[in-house]
């Protein structure tokens, strides 16, 4: 797909990734409706593309809340007539091993990366069928190709998140609604410091990240995503 002028829902926008891609977005011309739950960020981000002569419409969100995810969907296809592309990045770690695990910690992530996923896509397939379709890119992780101690809970909310994806890929493709699997690394972002559980185990695995690890700065998973937006595959890997 090509980007100018498309109108591009980004999820988690006020920071990270999420920021990252809203910035690599709007380079291209896409017209943004930047989600999160910061007002005040969220409008703070809004003014700053404005200034720089980029359309932005802040959206506060909680991806929980169907409600919420609803109003952010109608929001934006009644500001741009439409919506082209839907960016699922918010979410959120937990960390625990499988035997001591907080439960709630488990429902509240599941809640955020695989509902609040399936909310928003839920929202916007109808709008994407009444132009004729889109692309819904859905940020997984690479964790889930690998097995690692701590992150049991994350691993398997994003797994979900692929067999969702995957699925809907096959479902939609007749409509010309294209559902893309992205998967990055590690990343440098405050992702870990905000993971919910066991903050001395989280610590500890990034002190311990071995030095031949690959670390990814938030532009370059932002210009992977792009790519993703461009070139439609139903996977898209960090490889550089």
């Amino acid at each position: 797909m090509q980007i100018l002028n498309k109108v591009v829902i980004i999820t988690g926008a006020s920071a990270g990734i999420g920021l990252a891609t809203a910035r690599r977005f709007a380079a291209e011309g896409a017209k943004l409706v930047l989600a999160a739950r910061s007002t005040e960020k969220l409008i703070t981000l809004a003014e700053e593309f404005y200034y720089h002569g980029h359309e932005a419409l802040p959206a506060t969100t909680d991806m929980r809340d169907p409600v919420s995810v609803k109003h952010m969907v109608e929001q934006a296809f009644q500001h741009y007539g439409r919506i082209d592309i839907l960016i699922n990045n918010a979410g959120q770690a937990a960390a625990g091993s499988v035997a001591e695990m907080k439960l709630d910690d488990f429902r509240k992530i599941l809640d955020l990366n695989v509902f609040g996923v399936l909310y928003a896509m839920q929202e916007a397939i109808p709008k994407m069928r009444h132009g004729g379709g889109g692309v819904i890119i859905n940020v997984s992780s690479m964790v889930t190709k690998m097995h690692i101690p701590g992150l049991a809970a994350y691993s398997a909310t994003k797994k979900a998140l692929n067999m969702l994806t995957k699925t809907a890929r096959i479902e939609l493709a007749s409509e010309n609604i294209r559902v893309i699997t992205v998967y990055p690394r590690m990343t440098s972002t405050d992702f870990a410091e905000n993971s919910l559980g066991n903050q001395q185990l989280r610590q500890r695995q990034r002190a311990e990240v071995p030095a031949n690890v690959i670390i990814d700065a938030p532009e370059h998973v932002a210009e992977k995503i792009l790519e993703a937006a461009r070139n439609e595959p139903a996977e898209q890997f960090m490889d550089r």
